[in-house]
C-alpha cells in the first residue's frame, strides 16, 4: 500500500505529518528541477511555512527531463517521506508543500501557463551547473547550444530553464502581471547573477523591451543552500517500508543540519523566511565562498581521492587518519584566504563540517560527488588556489585535490577498473589522456581547458605542483599518494 492522503493516518505515531489542510493550500512557488534535495531542503521549508499558518506557499514542481519523480510522486498524492539520519538517530516527517509535479517535454505549454499564473510569486530552481546554459569562460548565453538554439528559435514551446522562465514572464508582461522572484538554489559563485544573466541574453534577443521590463522589475536574489543529500536506493525503501507500513518511493534521505542563506531582494510577495530558520542577508556571498571552499572544496578532494582508491563513502574517507588530515590541511589552506562573514565561526562551522563528513548513516557515495566536476572545480578549488597563489602562499592539498579530479577524468582507478567519466567537458578531458604522452603532458594539456583553469595558472609554480601529484597519483595510486601527502605536511 502506498503512503496517500487517504493512508498517511495509518502511520505510526511517531512519524510526523502535515498539520495543515493540503486542500487550501495555493501554489505560490513553482520549482523547476525537482531532485532529492529540493525535497530534503527548499520543500521542508515551505512545508514549514504552511504549517505556521501561511497557506500561500504550496509548491508546483516541474522535471526538465525525466517523468521519474512525477511517476513516484503522483500515486502518494505528492507526499514523501524525509528520512533524517544522524548516526543510529532516525526521524522520519512526511512533506506535503508538493502539489503536484509537471513533466516540461511533456506539455511545455502547461508549465509556462503555470509559471504565469497570478498566483506564482518565486520559483526556484535546482538544474544544476548546466542547466544555466552559459559559457563557464565567458559567462555568455551557450547560442551554439541545440536546446538554447531551440528556445531562441521557437520562444513558446522551450527546453531550457532560462527559456521557461523568458516565455513565463513575457505572457506575465503581457497580461499586466508583476515578475515573479526568480531564486537559484544551485551550488554557484553569484548564482542569482548567473540566472539572471541567461534569461537577460535570451530575453533580449526575443525582444529587448522584454529584457528591459525584467532588468526593471524581476529578481534575481544570491542564495546559499546546505545540505548533504545522498542518493536513495532500494534499500533505503524498504526500509522505511518495514517501519511504516506503506510503501514511499518518493522518499529523501538527509543530514540534520540545514541551511538558506537568501538575499533580501524580490520582485514581489515573500514569505517570512525568517520564522522558519532561513538566513535574510544584504550579501550573500561570504557565506556562499566559505561553503563552497570548505565544504563543496573538502567534498570533491573527498570525491576523486576516496573513489580512484575505492572507498565508497565519504564516511569511510574521514574515518582513516590520512583522511581526516587531508580535510583539515585542505581546510588551513582554503580558510587563510577568506574573509568569512561575521556571524560565522570558522573553527565551530570546521568541526561540524567533520561531524557531518562522520555521518556513516547517510552513506553519500563518493561516485554521487564526482559527478560533473568540470563545473565545481573552479569555485570548490581553483578559486582558493588562485587566492592563495596572490598572497604567495603554497597549496598542495588543494593541487592533490585538483590533480585527483585530473586523474579521475582518465576513466580508470586505481584497481584498473574502468569508470564512467559523467561530466559535460568528458570528451575534452579524455582527449587530453589519450594524446598524452606522460603524466607531466596530460597535465599541461588539462591544465590548458580554459573553462576551468585561468590561463595564468599553466604559468604558475602550482601548475608544477599539480603535474607531480598527478605523476605520484598515476605511479603509486591514491591511497599511497594520500598518505605520503599528509605526512609530508606534518
Amino acid at each position: 500500500m502506498r503512503l496517500t492522503n487517504a493512508t498517511v493516518e495509518r502511520l505510526p505515531d511517531d512519524i510526523e505529518r502535515p498539520g495543515y489542510d493540503r486542500s487550501a493550500v495555493q501554489p505560490g512557488v513553482v520549482h523547476l528541477g525537482i531532485g532529492a534535495f529540493h525535497r530534503a531542503h527548499q520543500a521542508v521549508v515551505f512545508d514549514d511555512l504552511l504549517a505556521r499558518g501561511d497557506r500561500r506557499w504550496g509548491i508546483r514542481a516541474a522535471s526538465l527531463r525525466s517523468p521519474a519523480t512525477r511517476d513516484a510522486m503522483a500515486p502518494q498524492d505528492g507526499l514523501y517521506g524525509l528520512v533524517v539520519r544522524n548516526g543510529p538517530e532516525e526521524r522520519v516527517r512526511v512533506i506535503g508543500s508538493v502539489r503536484d509535479v509537471l513533466v516540461a517535454p511533456e506539455n511545455p505549454a502547461a508549465l509556462v501557463e503555470t509559471l504565469a499564473a497570478p498566483e506564482t510569486h518565486i520559483v526556484t530552481l535546482t538544474v544544476t551547473e548546466k542547466g544555466y546554459k552559459l559559457d563557464p569562460a565567458t559567462g555568455a548565453l551557450i547560442e551554439a547550444d541545440a536546446e538554447v538554439a531551440s528556445d531562441l528559435a521557437g520562444p513558446d514551446t522551450p527546453k531550457t530553464a532560462p527559456g521557461f522562465l523568458v516565455a513565463a514572464l513575457a505572457r506575465r508582461r503581457e497580461r499586466g502581471l508583476a515578475p515573479f522572484t526568480a531564486i537559484s538554489c544551485d551550488n554557484l559563485p553569484e548564482n542569482g547573477r548567473r540566472l539572471e544573466a541567461a534569461v537577460l541574453a535570451m530575453a533580449g534577443r526575443r525582444d529587448p523591451a522584454l529584457r528591459d521590463w525584467i532588468a526593471e522589475k524581476g529578481a534575481f536574489p544570491q542564495t546559499m543552500v546546505d545540505r548533504i543529500v545522498p542518493a536513495t536506493d532500494e534499500e533505503d525503501i524498504k526500509r522505511l517500508a518495514a517501519r511504516t507500513g506503506l510503501l514511499d518511493r518518493a522518499m529523501v534521505k538527509t543530514e540534520p543540519f540545514t541551511q538558506w542563506v537568501i538575499e533580501d531582494r524580490f520582485a514581489g510577495e515573500r514569505p517570512n523566511f525568517d520564522a522558519v530558520g532561513v538566513q535574510m542577508t544584504a550579501d550573500v556571498a561570504p557565506w556562499e565562498t566559505a561553503k563552497l571552499r570548505l565544504l563543496n572544496g573538502a567534498h570533491s578532494g573527498i570525491a576523486y581521492l576516496g573513489a580512484l582508491a575505492g572507498v565508497e563513502f565519504v564516511d569511510r574517507f574521514v574515518a582513516t587518519r590520512a583522511g581526516s588530515a587531508f580535510v583539515e590541511t585542505l581546510w588551513d589552506e582554503a580558510e587563510a584566504a577568506l574573509v568569512p562573514p561575521a556571524e560565522l565561526d570558522i573553527a565551530a562551522y570546521r568541526r561540524a563540517l567533520m561531524a557531518r563528513f562522520a555521518n556513516r548513516a547517510l552513506g553519500h557515495r563518493t561516485r554521487q560527488i564526482a559527478m560533473d566536476g568540470s563545473q565545481k572545480l573552479p569555485q570548490r578549488l581553483v578559486a582558493s588556489l588562485m587566492a592563495r597563489q596572490e598572497m604567495g602562499l603554497a597549496s598542495p592539498m588543494t593541487s592533490l585535490a585538483i590533480a585527483a579530479w585530473m586523474r579521475w577524468q582518465a576513466g580508470r582507478g586505481d584497481d584498473g577498473t574502468r569508470h564512467a567519466v559523467d561530466d559535460p567537458l568528458a570528451d575534452r578531458t579524455a582527449a587530453a589522456w589519450a594524446a598524452a604522452a606522460d603524466p607531466d603532458d596530460a597535465a599541461r594539456r588539462l591544465l590548458a581547458l580554459d573553462a576551468i583553469f585561468p590561463p595564468v595558472l599553466a604559468q604558475s609554480p602550482a601548475a608544477g605542483e599539480i603535474a607531480r601529484w598527478l605523476g605520484d597519483l598515476v605511479r603509486s595510486g591514491a591511497a599511497a599518494t594520500l598518505t605520503a601527502a599528509v605526512r609530508d605536511q606534518r
